[in-house]
């Protein structure tokens, strides 16, 4: 039982982060391209953006 919570949490954070790194790109950039690329890269862009931009 404990096993499956933790991969629901997993699948949860990477499908947030994912879509956090996208939203952020289309912000920043207005490009599908970019927000793509971020998306792949999600949570990493995520830290990126939040240590150069704030």
């Amino acid at each position: 039982m404990s096993s499956n919570i933790r991969t629901e949490v997993v699948r949860s954070g990477i499908s947030f982060g994912t879509a956090l790194a996208i939203v952020i790109s289309w912000t920043a950039n207005q490009s599908i391209i970019w927000a793509i690329i971020h998306g792949l890269l999600s949570w990493i862009y995520v830290i990126y953006y939040l240590i150069m931009y704030y």
